[in-house]
């Protein structure tokens, strides 16, 4: 029985070391046969993008070419007419997730770093090399300061076509990583100006070129890091091209359930993993079939955190309403969103965007296309729904401990300990937010976020209408016997912030937003008022 290969991405080693491997080799093909120059794929991280680019690495590859021939033995592509395009060019592969860095000066020695690798593999190159151009070669080799670093893969494909006198294959998995990162840590700006130079001057203009191919999660329009590209061809999850190369069809998933004894399992699997839909099919999360043909043992075993920092962005500046859209999400319904299927970063970010990144990051699947531009999305699968209800604490708030606490506090009615667990959410998450605005409504979403994490012992309700008016926050216990809650935020608007904590307080009486409450079997009902003064929390109750 071949060896499960969980975080196994090298094609060589997956085929030569006796791995189970399912068979996307006839990707080859359909890469070969697109008029494509270059061809950008986005999908969500750990759907095989990486093992098909290093598959068409060892396909195409010039160097070691007879070796690598082997590894096709009795594989789709073998008995296909375009084999024998195998081992014929030259192949650059990189991959940009290793680029990393908190500030530009860390991802510019990441980045130095990395192509002074990529720089290794092709060194034998440089005894072929003028002086200039060898000097050149040495500054990228040595990771030297004034390497021309932005031509780096442009002039690395320019002197392999000169050596091997074939056209270059340009392969750049996760094109997207660095710019996510550098969005997370403020620096997108000089990012986007470096990687719009890199990307331009391999892929536009480059006469040396003779294929290129992309992955990453998602498609990058902020700053046009595409816009000098005329000749590249973007396929998403919305396309039917290629929509059976990334994840795993069902047939594959019932043969590998077949080979290693788990068959009966099948719906439960299928409840769990299924509902992807890619293109036209529906897909299965490759990742989580194999955690569970290792283990056994259904589990909610993936994470995408490569869109994690852009969720939690537009979860901070989405008003309350978000989150009843999510409870409906939660409990089985679809949504209505519209599409553009481009993220704009750096200052243009929108809260419009949250859907679709949820969407491209694999957290939500499409049900049915309405038209061209809006889609009816829903959750995948039991996986995802398991940790959905929790995902916003765990982007939002780095410690989950506040959540547990929490949790036994409004068990237990202790005030005091719900009030300063509240002062440490804010005090720890207040960066994400303009404390400027006039308006409590920022609080309003980081609080409800929070306690959202509580959905299966407390139903959050947001700007709900209850007696007359509407509460900034309801907290309905799921237990009947437990304590509701009641929360009524006031931004400070002077210096006397206890009094107008009081007020918050009188507001919840004065207009009986108790009455939701009580109506539903709850009597023990506790009420607060809080007033936020930039990270400052006061309370009355």
């Amino acid at each position: 029985m071949k060896k499960i290969p969980i975080g196994i991405e090298d094609f060589k080693m997956l085929i030569s070391e006796n791995y189970l491997y399912i068979d996307k080799t006839k990707f080859v093909e359909e890469i070969i046969n697109d008029g494509a120059l270059v061809k950008l794929f986005t999908r969500p991280r750990r759907f095989g993008k990486t093992l098909n680019m290093s598959m068409l690495k060892y396909f195409f590859d010039i160097k070691g070419s007879e070796e690598n021939k082997k590894l096709f033995k009795n594989l789709k592509i073998e008995k296909s007419f375009y084999f024998n395009e195998q081992g014929k060019y030259p192949v650059i592969f990189i991959s940009m997730k290793e680029i990393k860095g908190t500030t530009w000066e860390e991802m510019q020695v990441s980045l130095r770093k990395v192509f002074s690798n990529l720089y290794e593999e092709y060194k034998y190159l440089k005894e072929n090399l003028d002086e200039r151009n060898k000097r050149k070669f040495e500054k990228i080799w040595f990771e030297e300061l004034d390497g021309n670093y932005d031509d780096s893969l442009n002039f690395l494909s320019k002197i392999l076509e000169e050596y091997y006198n074939q056209k270059v294959i340009i392969l750049i998995d996760e094109y997207d990583a660095p710019l996510t990162m550098a969005y997370e840590y403020n620096f997108y700006d000089k990012a986007v100006f470096f990687f719009k130079g890199l990307y331009g001057s391999v892929l536009k203009t480059n006469s040396n070129l003779k294929m290129g191919v992309l992955t990453g999660a998602i498609r990058v329009a902020q700053a046009g890091i595409f816009s000098d590209l005329n000749n590249i061809e973007v396929h998403t999850i919305l396309d039917k091209a290629y929509d059976e190369y990334f994840g795993l069809l069902e047939n594959e998933v019932e043969a590998v359930l077949i080979e290693y004894k788990t068959e009966d399992r099948l719906e439960d699997i299928k409840s769990w993993y299924d509902g992807y839909k890619f293109g036209d099919i529906e897909v299965y999360n490759p990742w989580s079939i194999l955690k569970y043909i290792k283990y056994k043992k259904l589990d909610a075993y993936w994470i995408n955190t490569s869109g994690n920092i852009l969720i939690k962005e537009l979860l901070l500046l989405s008003d309350s309403t978000v989150f009843d859209d999510l409870n409906s999400l939660i409990n089985g319904q679809e949504k209505t969103i519209y599409l553009n299927e481009s993220i704009a970063l750096g200052n243009n970010l929108s809260p419009n965007s949250l859907w679709e990144l949820m969407l491209f990051s694999g957290y939500l699947t499409v049900k049915e296309k309405i038209n061209n531009e809006s889609y009816l999305v829903k959750i995948p699968n039991r996986e995802i729904q398991s940790f959905f209800k929790n995902l916003f604490a765990e982007i939002v708030f780095k410690e989950r401990n506040n959540i547990a606490s929490m949790k036994e506090a409004l068990e237990n009615r202790d005030i005091k300990t719900i009030i300063r667990i509240l002062e440490d959410v804010v005090i720890n998450a207040m960066s994400f937010y303009d404390t400027s605005r006039k308006y409590e409504n920022p609080y309003q979403t980081l609080l409800a976020g929070f306690f959202y994490a509580l959905d299966n012992y407390y139903e959050m309700k947001p700007n709900i209408e209850t007696g007359y008016g509407r509460a900034d926050i309801i907290l309905k216990p799921r237990n009947k016997n437990w304590s509701g809650y009641i929360f009524e935020l006031k931004r400070a608007k002077t210096e006397d912030v206890e009094k107008e904590a009081k007020k918050a307080f009188e507001q919840i009486e004065e207009k009986r937003y108790d009455s939701l409450l009580k109506n539903d079997g709850i009597n023990n009902i506790i009420k607060i008022g809080l007033v936020f003064d930039g990270k400052k929390v006061e309370a009355y109750y």
